[in-house]
């Protein structure tokens, strides 16, 4: 059997582009799940502590709380292999944290009197749901909008530079009227803006309410205390916002709802990156050439859009896992079924595929130079367009039936010079003002608001 390493892994996540996701690793890998759970079972046992409710559990000193979290803090790898060998007896992951815990802190006096109040009331589920609320918090607000904030003020900078770039616009794959290249930016910029947003406001929940959500375990031992209050203040301490009403499990909507933002904004980035394939494709960027580097195996003068292709590919993968997991984490089968145990594991994948995609789209934004010769041949090739404003102003008239007539000028005819519209417009009864600004329009012109629009376009960061 072949050993495991970064050239033999079967996801590409860990073989080929392992270093370029390598900043999850610490929020979606095994090592970080168990590390994360101890992290909660300590926290909880912390807790219950300090509740004077809880006479058993005496008070842990400032000392052995400091001591508690510090070694929380230096987890190892090989401290998860242990948990990891103890798993292998257990055959329960959770139960496993567990028996680390005791047995790593079995010196500890004060930790090793109130031994049997570790994991206290708790379902897997109690320690589970904190722990992968924690792990989602950490990716979104740490790694995720991050790398958006990057993305959007990579769009604002492309909107402010090229806001007067005159651009011939395509509807339907047809010359449309014209733009500029710096306002398609912006319309992307503020659609991510909206986007990332909406991740950053949907609230990470949790809950620690025992097997059925009721805290039946918490009252058969504590029947006067008010559990739901000390859970609801447990659960915020850790910076996430209160659950109520569960069943075993946290039922998993704010997750849906979160992949289902995140797949927005992959979605309007595959946008992104087949409109800028195209813009490449007819010539209006070139990119930057990276010495040594091969466009094709065969045709030495290619210069392929790899990094726009890996972008969307890998999104489109991202968006696969993203949308099973907001349909199917909402299921489950009455109070509880283990479906979505395997399938949060699947998280990091996600997340991954997200990351390694808008790495690809950065790197191919930064190498994007603008062609400016190539942008003004197309629109000196397509007078046609101006058939728009020149129906509009007739229009403005009264004089009957101007689509038509324009209609008649244009559709489907090609090589429209400015010789040919001009000749037009110098028959029309309109004023001289604006028969000459009519005259004078060109397609390069021909661009609204654009500029002002681009130029306006806002590059605040989103923070959660």
């Amino acid at each position: 059997m072949l050993p495991l390493s970064a050239i033999t892994a079967l996801s590409p996540l860990d073989g080929r582009y392992e270093k370029k996701v390598a900043a999850l690793r610490e929020t979606f890998s095994e090592f970080a799940l168990i590390k994360m759970r101890i992290h909660v079972e300590v926290e909880w046992l912390i807790a219950l502590s300090l509740a004077p409710a809880v006479a058993e559990c005496t008070p842990l000193s400032t000392a052995t709380i400091s001591m508690l979290r510090e070694r929380v803090a230096a987890f190892t790898p090989t401290d998860a292999l242990r948990v990891k060998a103890i798993e292998v007896t257990t055959n329960h992951d959770v139960k496993a944290v567990e028996y680390w815990l005791r047995e790593t802190f079995a010196n500890e006096i004060e930790v090793e009197r109130i031994k049997t109040f570790i994991h206290f009331a708790c379902t897997s589920e109690d320690i589970n749901n904190l722990s992968h609320a924690l792990m989602l918090k950490a990716a979104r607000d740490d790694v995720l909008l991050p790398v958006l904030n990057g993305l959007q003020e990579k769009l604002v900078s492309l909107a402010h530079a090229h806001a007067n770039a005159a651009m011939l616009a395509h509807t339907h794959g047809q010359p449309a009227t014209p733009t500029t290249l710096g306002k398609e930016m912006a319309n992307v910029a503020y659609r991510l803006g909206r986007a990332k947003t909406s991740i950053a406001r949907i609230e990470v929940l949790g809950k620690i309410n025992g097997a059925v959500g009721n805290y039946n375990a918490h009252l058969s031992a504590y029947p006067d205390f008010d559990w739901a209050t000390f859970a609801q203040k447990f659960v915020e301490g850790l910076g996430i916002t209160f659950n109520p009403y569960t069943i075993q499990i946290e039922p998993h909507d704010y997750m849906a709802e979160l992949f289902d933002a995140i797949a927005r904004v992959n979605t309007i980035l595959i946008d992104l990156d087949r409109d800028i394939w195209g813009y490449i494709s007819l010539g209006y960027f070139k990119q930057r050439v990276t010495a040594g580097e091969i466009g094709s195996s065969t045709m030495p003068h290619k210069v392929n859009p790899i990094d726009f292709e890996n972008s969307e590919g890998n999104l489109g993968l991202a968006n696969a896992v993203l949308r099973h997991l907001a349909e199917k984490l909402p299921i489950s089968r009455m109070q509880r079924d283990l479906t979505d145990s395997t399938v949060l594991r699947n998280m990091g994948v996600a997340f991954g595929y997200s990351l390694l995609a808008y790495e690809s789209l950065a790197r191919g934004l930064h190498k994007l130079q603008i062609n400016p010769a190539r942008l003004a041949e197309d629109l000196d090739a397509n007078w046609d367009v101006l058939a728009e404003p020149i129906q509009t102003v007739m229009r403005k008239y009264g004089i009957a039936d101007a689509y038509e007539q324009l209609k008649d000028l244009t559709r489907g005819k090609s090589g429209l010079t400015a010789k040919a519209m001009q000749a037009f417009v110098a028959t029309l009864p309109i004023s001289a003002t604006d028969k000459a600004t009519l005259h004078n329009l060109t397609p390069a012109t021909y661009i609204g608001l654009a500029p002002q629009l681009a130029s306006k376009i806002d590059g605040a960061r989103t923070e959660s």
